[in-house]
Order: C-alpha cells, then sequence, then structure tokens
C-alpha cells in the first residue's frame, strides 16, 4: 500500500465516522425543528437554522483536530485553507428547505477533495438509515452493499433528477424538463441535489442535471457516482472556480449522452 493510498484510507474511514455522527446530530435537531429559529439567506426559498451552522461546527472542529493539515470547505462558514494537498467538502444539511418542513429528504454530505479531484464521497440519510460511501479506487457501497450502475437504465425508461433554484432563470428550468419530456423521459425533484446524486449512484435516478450547484453539494455525490460506474460533467476547482457555482451533470454511462446534449442546448440558446 503507498502512502496516498494510507493517507486516503485514514480520511475515508475518519468521513464515514464523522458522516454517521453528523447525521444524528442532525436528526436530533430534525426531531425538534419547531424550536429552531429559521433564517432566510438569498430569497425567501434560501433558508438555514442553527441546525445547519452547528453540525458544520462539529464537522469542521473534529476535521481540524484529527488531520489539522487538511483544508475545508463548508456552506455555512466559508474555507479554512490547508497544506496537504486534501480539503475536506461539507454540506452539514443537504435539502434545508425539505429539513424545515418536516420532510425527509435531507442528508449530511461529506467529500474529500485530493489537488481537486473527489477522492472520497460520503452521503448520511438520517431518516432513511441509509450511509452512502465511496472512495476512488475502492468503489461506492449503500449501507455495506455494493452499488453498480445497470447500463440498460436510460431517460426513456428511468427517472431523471432535476435540480433548480433562484440562480437560474425560470425559463431555463422549463426547458430542461421541456427538453427531457421531449426526449421521452420524466423527472423528479426532492429538494436535495446531493441525495439525488446518491441516488444516480443506487440506481434510483438514472442521471441528476442542476445549472447551478456549489462543490459542498456535489462532490461526495460526484465520488459516488463515479465508483459505482457512472460519469460525470467536470466541476471546476482551481482557485476560486472551487467557491463558485457551475452546472452539476452525472449518470450512468448509457444516459450522459443525452443528457449532456440537453445541457449543451442551453448553453447554444
Amino acid at each position: 500500500m503507498t502512502m496516498h493510498d494510507t493517507d486516503l484510507e485514514r480520511r475515508f474511514t475518519l468521513a464515514k465516522s464523522l458522516a454517521a455522527e453528523a447525521g444524528a446530530l442532525a436528526l436530533d435537531y430534525f426531531n425538534k425543528r419547531e424550536t429552531l429559529v429559521i433564517e432566510t439567506k438569498r430569497d425567501l426559498q434560501d433558508v438555514v437554522s442553527i441546525a445547519d451552522r452547528n453540525v458544520e461546527t462539529f464537522l469542521r472542529e473534529r476535521v481540524a483536530a484529527a488531520i489539522p493539515e487538511d483544508g475545508f470547505l463548508g456552506e455555512e462558514f466559508g474555507h479554512q485553507a490547508g497544506s496537504s494537498g486534501y480539503i475536506w467538502v461539507v454540506d452539514p444539511i443537504d435539502g434545508t428547505a425539505p429539513f424545515v418542513n418536516g420532510m425527509p429528504t435531507w442528508c449530511v454530505s461529506v467529500a474529500v477533495l485530493h489537488q481537486g479531484v473527489p477522492v472520497v464521497g460520503v452521503i448520511q440519510v438520517p431518516c432513511a438509515n441509509e450511509l452512502y460511501e465511496a472512495a476512488r479506487g475502492l468503489g461506492a457501497s449503500l449501507n455495506g452493499e455494493t452499488l453498480l450502475l445497470d447500463p440498460s437504465r436510460t431517460i426513456q425508461n428511468a427517472l431523471t433528477g432535476i435540480g433548480c433554484n433562484t440562480h437560474v432563470a425560470p425559463d431555463v428550468v422549463g426547458a430542461i424538463i421541456t427538453a427531457l419530456l421531449a426526449s421521452g423521459g420524466t423527472f423528479i425533484r426532492n429538494g436535495s441535489g446531493a441525495l439525488m446524486l446518491a441516488y444516480v449512484a443506487a440506481g434510483r435516478l438514472v442521471g441528476y442535471y442542476e445549472p447551478h450547484m456549489r462543490a459542498w453539494d456535489c462532490m461526495a455525490g460526484y465520488c459516488l457516482v463515479k465508483e459505482a460506474g457512472g460519469e460525470y460533467l467536470p466541476f471546476p476547482t482551481e482557485g476560486e472556480d472551487l467557491f463558485k457555482g457551475h452546472p452539476v451533470l452525472a449518470s450512468n454511462g448509457t444516459a450522459y449522452p443525452e443528457l449532456l446534449e440537453i445541457h449543451n442546448s442551453l448553453r447554444r440558446q
């Protein structure tokens, strides 16, 4: 085993244990959500609570204590540079809107990047008691069961996840859905992009597309999909690009060309 393999295994093990602990903490907040003070950020649909902040603080402090040389990027408190070439990219509660409204479609998303590439992806789904986990070269699994994507699934015979937010104009969202329906597909949206990417890795969705996502929403899911045998649209991670929103697309290999064409057609408009 090389030094890099040892480094990766160490971070993979830590990510799994921290995601499970963070999921338990978030679930406790979820079960007493009526007591939480809900705030808005960019608009009235962009909500945050003390649960998001405290779960991220827990993860940030635990990573800093275990591997202080690693960087950390979280949705709520931003970026802390490191010196190791590894950076943790965390969304403490992806799907805060479902969370505060009492729906189960939210998750804790923990990724580790090495030189800009997602090499660890762990998504904990507390309400479903599901733990998705993947690391580069080690495959992907759900609650210990190996995930391998089925090439017979297409956008015509399976579900495609679509994401939207107020960074994307309503007519663009409409054009995506129109193109997907015109191709014989159909769509679902559950309020958590990270969870829908995990569903792609599990074969529950054939693909997922959102025109504007942040790294903390997609990096764990990208690692999961890749290790399950799928493909994803590269996400720029150099310099300031890591902190910006970019298009996110992931699917099995069969659906990828059709979904990529929908994405490219939007860019040509």
